[in-house]
């Protein structure tokens, strides 16, 4: 006899592997979700368990933009850039989605001040689509997306060398970024005050402005 619903979600969190047992003897767990419509994606997302993420998706075929009862997807509950990149990137999680607050998983994460290293990421990923002529994510800031790029030119924020990225997308903004993710006092106040400034200035679409973007040096 499988086990109840909850216990499946909550096994999630500490023996991911034992549940991964579980949906091979009963596939129909793989889409289950409680009376507040939180998922197995959800608590995969939520505790970091990457392979279970992949799993869900690849193997049961889960939606990865499966909502719970407030239309929040798995990457509303994201805590690492690692899993954010994985829904996103490896996944096609959709960063538009729209959640019963009138926000989307970057603009829930920049209000609430939580995983700010998850808000800049999913930052940059909206302004790779704009930039490259895709759907670019709704927002309800004030946010002025950079001029688009000529016919048939694209590039990746990602991937893109500094000396490629010429106007499209302001060098010092990425070394910032990079800088800031290595410094050792990243986690301490003053590298989340640094953060949480630079991710001011990504939500303004101040990213392509080097004026507004570059450290003053006086």
């Amino acid at each position: 006899m499988p086990p109840r619903q909850v216990n499946v979600l909550l096994l999630a969190a500490d023996n991911p592997s034992e549940v991964l047992v579980l949906l091979r003897g009963n596939p129909s767990l793989a889409s289950t979700q409680d009376e507040h419509g939180y998922s197995l994606m959800h608590a995969a997302a939520s505790y970091n368990n990457l392979d279970l993420l992949r799993t869900l998706v690849n193997d049961f075929h889960v939606d990865v933009n499966l909502k719970d009862e407030d239309g929040e997807t798995a990457l509303f509950v994201v805590e690492t850039v690692d899993c954010a990149k994985i829904l996103v990137e490896e996944l096609h999680a959709d960063i538009t989605i729209v959640g019963d607050e009138g926000k989307t998983a970057r603009e829930k994460f920049a209000e609430e001040n939580e995983v700010p290293e998850v808000a800049v990421y999913l930052r940059m990923k909206e302004l790779e689509s704009q930039v490259n002529g895709t759907s670019a994510a709704p927002t309800t800031n004030d946010v002025h997306p950079p001029p688009p790029l000529p016919e048939g030119v694209q590039v990746n924020i990602g991937t893109m060398a500094e000396e490629e990225a010429g106007e499209v997308v302001d060098p010092e903004f990425r070394r910032r970024i990079e800088e800031l993710a290595s410094r050792e006092d990243f986690q301490g106040e003053e590298g989340q005050r640094a953060l949480r400034e630079l991710i001011t200035e990504a939500i303004r679409g101040e990213v392509g402005e080097e004026r507004q973007v570059r450290q003053r040096t006086s």
